[in-house]
């Protein structure tokens, strides 16, 4: 009997696993340091830890940072792009904007693909879909072999208008299939359907420098876990918070960008929908990264264009903000002031208390000093750290700041608080929303430590801590449905806008997105449809994306999108012209094959008080106070203390300085909240 379900994601500094057996309803975590010589290596080797033989697993998903990594690293495939004739430096010019107009030292990103290896093909395809010169195949043979000479693993195909009429991308495409077998292509009208030829050519681009990587690192996983007696598909997780199967995952490697971080989002709004509170600010901090993500009325905030290191991506994700810094961050001084991040002691060797040879000074090894993790009791005693190494870790920078190391020690966690909460306002106050209106979700190895001191930088009374915490991007991943998007340009003034052929568009996007999600065993019982469309004023660059009325489209259906929009656009950008002319641009369809487990409810606690195992001193405010140290097991809903405490888990720890009161509500969750001063 298949009884698991298990989550999997790698993190710049552990790999984290949620295992759920659905015959007892019980969870399990599991924690192993990340292998970036082979990342399949630290996911077999955990997953291994928490289940005997693969066979009794019935589903599985995994957040991969392949993709990514390969991005950021620049370690990404030779890639080369064909483009339309007499277009062939539309990727080279990009825009003419400049996004920080203020920076002096600005300069635009160097592109993934050299010019030398952008290629030319005659064809031409008009604004209206209308083939006006046709590909030639025999030109497309002898550009087959021109890129088979320069040894190339992958290309990107971005003609003119494709995005209308894809026949010279589908017949390009399978010539040079036929032609160079085993060289991943990537077709910008399956990529991203919509118009502005850049931001096409810059996504497909981005597509086929990350296929390969991503490709082989999936089959290799695949091969892995079926001999250990999987029989299930391995699912991904998707960058717009769904999941799919590592077989569509390979057909769209571009969706797994944001494979890992997504799943705290997730998490979020599958937490917030079971607690009934809407809005939620999550905060992922890790060993390497922070990740700020947002739950507005009880689901994750997708965008359906975002930009990375400054190229333009035109896929649905989950709005995410990463800065340099987690627990393995360093601490370093320039110009005589304290820094923290973005360098990363990583996994190896990682922060000095770790004891694999690393000296400089990190955050983790500032919580070491200032007692604020109990040497001995971390991973659940899994993991000894050396007070000592740290304690010299942190000397080696206090001496130069003139400060003892206690002042140095919390003087790093005040830097690092101070960047993270200024990341926290990146996506609320400077957008106009008002974070002390949200909760803060607190997760990932490091963040329970620190997000009560962020909260109070922001003005935030409650911080909300999940089952969990060191795991909740995996756990989050167990509460996905299987999603599927597809987009169609479409541009129409809505005083002339077609109900019928919106109608007709709308209903063949869902049949194409319908059959993706039936090759991912999605039966129609299983399955919903979402309908929204992009607007804009007529003369506007950027589009506001609104619901479409459920039912047959006909011109109340416009009319009640055409106030939405206004309402929208005035809540977004603080202005609106209801009698100003406005236009549709894309039509949107997102398919959700249900498969989730949703939250699982605690068993209710004793009524018996609860008791610390220990009382140690932790410093605060430069005063070393005693706090209780709460194992988190011993917790239950109902159970309730005052600060200055520590709880510790397997997969984290909370602190909970003095004047915040902790209650545990009836899904197991942390409650942290100000005292109120009569």
């Amino acid at each position: 009997m298949k009884r698991f379900r298990a989550a999997m994601d790698i993190g710049g500094t552990f790999t984290d696993f949620v295992l759920y057996n659905e015959k007892t309803q019980e969870y399990h975590t599991g924690k192993v340091s990340t292998t970036p010589s082979d990342l399949s290596a630290g996911v077999l080797e955990g997953l291994a830890q928490l289940v005997q033989g693969f066979s009794a697993i019935g589903f599985c998903v995994h957040g991969t940072t392949a993709g990514l990594n390969a991005f950021l690293e620049r370690k990404g495939a030779a890639v080369a792009l064909i483009t339309t004739s007499g277009f062939r430096d539309i990727y080279e010019i990009a825009r003419g904007n400049r996004p920080d107009m203020y920076n002096v030292h600005y300069h635009k990103p160097k592109a993934l693909v050299r010019r030398r290896d952008v290629f030319e093909v005659r064809e031409r395809v008009l604004s209206d879909g209308t083939v006006s010169v046709s590909l030639d195949v025999a030109d497309a043979r002898e550009l087959a072999a021109r890129l088979r000479a320069g040894g190339y693993d992958s290309v990107a195909i971005s003609l003119l208008h494709a995005y209308k009429n894809p026949v010279h991308e589908e017949l390009l495409g399978s010539v040079l299939q036929e032609e160079l077998p085993g060289v991943s292509l990537s077709l910008s009208h399956q990529v991203a359907r919509e118009w502005r030829e850049y931001e096409r050519t810059s996504t497909t681009v981005l597509n086929a420098y990350i296929a390969p990587i991503v490709e082989r690192y999936l089959s290799r996983l695949e091969s892995k876990v079926r001999e250990g007696g999987m029989e299930e598909p391995l699912y991904i997780m998707r960058s717009n918070g769904g999941v799919m199967t590592a077989e569509v995952a390979r057909a769209h490697p571009i969706q797994t960008l944001l494979s890992g971080p997504v799943g705290g989002a997730v998490g979020g709004a599958s937490l917030a929908r079971a607690m009934g509170t809407g809005n939620l600010i999550g905060m992922d901090m890790g060993g390497t990264s922070f990740d700020v993500t947002m739950v507005i009325e009880c689901h994750a905030d997708v965008t359906t264009e975002t930009n990375l290191q400054g190229f333009p991506v035109l896929t649905p994700m989950v709005n995410i903000h990463t800065i340099g810094a987690g627990g393995g961050s360093i601490a370093w001084i320039e110009g005589g002031g304290l820094r923290v991040g973005p360098q990363s002691a990583g996994a190896q060797p990682g922060p000095a208390c770790y004891g694999r040879g690393g000296t400089l000074p990190t955050v983790t090894d500032a919580n070491v000093v200032l007692g604020r993790i109990d040497p001995d009791h971390f991973l659940g005693g899994n993991m000894r750290l050396s007070k000592h190494r740290a304690v010299e870790a942190v000397a080696s920078i206090a001496g130069q700041l003139g400060l003892s190391i206690e002042q140095a020690a919390e003087g790093i966690c005040e830097v690092v608080n101070a960047k993270m909460a200024d990341a926290i306002r990146t996506i609320t106050i400077r957008k106009g929303i008002d974070p002390r209106e949200f909760t803060l979700v607190a997760f990932g190895g490091a963040g329970p430590m620190h997000a009560v001191f962020i909260a109070q930088l922001l003005g935030i009374s409650h911080v909300l801590v999940p089952r969990f915490p060191g795991a909740f991007s995996a756990w989050g991943m167990l509460q996905s449905d299987i999603r599927h998007d597809e987009v169609l340009t479409l541009v129409q003034p809505v005083e002339e806008a077609d109900t019928h052929l919106m109608e007709s568009l709308y209903f063949r996007m869902e049949q194409r997105v319908g059959d993706v999600l039936t090759c991912q065993r999605i039966t129609g019982d299983q399955t919903a449809f979402s309908r929204t469309a992009d607007m804009r004023y007529v003369g506007q660059e950027y589009t506001v994306n609104v619901p479409v009325p459920e039912g047959r489209l006909g011109a109340g259906s416009v009319a009640s999108m055409t106030d939405y929009f206004h309402q929208r656009h005035k809540q977004i950008y603080g202005h609106s012209s209801p009698k100003g002319a406005a236009e549709i641009v894309n039509l949107r369809v997102v398919g959700i094959g249900s498969i989730s487990t949703g939250v699982q409810p605690v068993a209710p606690a004793s009524e018996a008080k609860p008791r610390p195992r220990a009382v140690m001193p932790i410093v605060f405010g430069g005063l070393s106070l005693p706090a209780g140290v709460f194992a988190r097991d011993h917790l239950g809903p109902g159970h309730a203390f005052l600060g200055p405490a520590i709880i510790e888990e397997f997969t984290a720890t909370t602190v909970v300085p003095p004047g915040y009161h902790v209650k545990i509500d009836r899904f197991g969750s942390l409650l942290v909240s100000a005292v109120e001063v009569e």
